[in-house]
């Protein structure tokens, strides 16, 4: 009898045991697996945690975005690039350059960034009372008439000559526009190969295949190797920008004169140019979002470096003016005036 009872007692002690080391088992790989997981993971921008372990996951996420921007800058060599922006001298475009080089000086020395000098690259031939302000470059206009009033097609061909005399001491350039404000310090995105650029929605070279084979035929590659950017925002070695910036320009002025991509382009053509430049020469980018914001389709800044605010205004059918997320996303980020 008491044989009996002392085998049932090791038996349910046995049991228990087992059930205490398979409870915590259970619980154990609910905590650590998400996070074994999370290591090779890209977590989205609206990916929703498991409410029973969203403190650990939210914090190995912060340190996966920080990875991507700013800690990685306390292991390694700073990798500073030159912000170039090509403008005008038109009063509009001068107000603009004044807003984002106002912006740029007062992120430059912050936490983690990696914002070297700044060049204006004034592609109207003469000086202007900028000068004074701005560090510029005067570039020559193309011919007359050749932009077809197309303006912008003086952009390519400014870089090739600022390129050919500029003496900077930074590795990479960052491209930029006027129309672009600095909401906190940027650091290098791009890798020691790669440049970074922001993936716009509306480059689809696929989608004009038979267009963009007249420039990148079918000995280079699948279409699928051009990117789906312009030259702006991009940080990419100077080195690799020598090589695509007279190809970019050439494609740039033969576009413009085919009828077909002319139609087909529009307003973005030169970004096209630049998007296939890039791939004759081999230069991949890589691609990211979180470069900007451009208002009114995105709602708010988040983490994202930049604000672009080339849209205009438009309403809703509650007469809600869709502007309205541009003026709150500098409200919340910035205070006092631009000048």
């Amino acid at each position: 009898m008491r044989m009996g009872l002392s085998v049932a007692l090791r038996a349910m002690g046995l049991i228990m045991v087992s059930a205490v080391l398979f409870t915590t088992y259970n619980t154990v790989t609910l905590i650590v697996s998400p996070l074994d997981e999370s290591r090779g993971t890209k977590f989205s921008d609206n990916e929703d945690l498991p409410n029973v372990v969203s403190p650990i996951l939210g914090e190995q996420k912060k340190l996966l975005q920080q990875n991507n921007d700013g800690l990685h800058l306390q292991t390694r060599k700073r990798r500073l690039f030159h912000v170039a922006v090509t403008a005008s001298d038109t009063p509009y475009n001068r107000w603009q350059c004044r807003i984002m080089y106002y912006w740029y000086r007062q992120y430059r020395d912050g936490p983690h960034s990696e914002m070297g000098g700044f060049t204006r690259i004034l592609h109207s031939g003469r000086p202007d009372h900028l000068m004074k302000e701005i560090p510029t470059f005067i570039a020559e206009e193309l011919p007359q008439g050749m932009d077809q009033g197309y303006v912008v097609l003086n952009r390519p061909w400014a870089f090739v000559q600022w390129l050919q005399i500029a003496t900077f001491e930074e590795e990479y350039i960052m491209m930029a526009e006027p129309d672009h404000i600095f909401v906190k310090p940027l650091p290098n995105l791009a890798t020691d190969e790669l440049p970074a650029a922001f993936q716009f929605s509306y480059i689809q070279p696929l989608k004009h295949e038979k267009i963009v084979r007249k420039y990148f035929p079918e000995e280079m590659g699948p279409i699928s190797r051009i990117d789906s950017i312009g030259n702006s925002p991009a940080i990419i070695k100077k080195s690799q920008l020598e090589l695509i910036a007279p190809t970019w320009m050439n494609i740039s002025l033969y576009m413009k004169n085919d009828i077909e991509a002319d139609e087909a382009f529009g307003w973005v053509l030169e970004m096209y140019a630049y998007a296939i430049a890039s791939s004759i020469h081999g230069v991949k980018h890589v691609l990211r979002k979180d470069f900007m914001v451009q208002p009114p389709w995105d709602l708010e800044v988040a983490e994202k470096y930049i604000i672009h605010y080339t849209y205009g205004c438009d309403y809703t059918m509650q007469v809600r003016a869709y502007c309205k997320p541009l003026s709150e996303m500098l409200i919340s980020y910035h205070s006092g005036l631009f000048f």
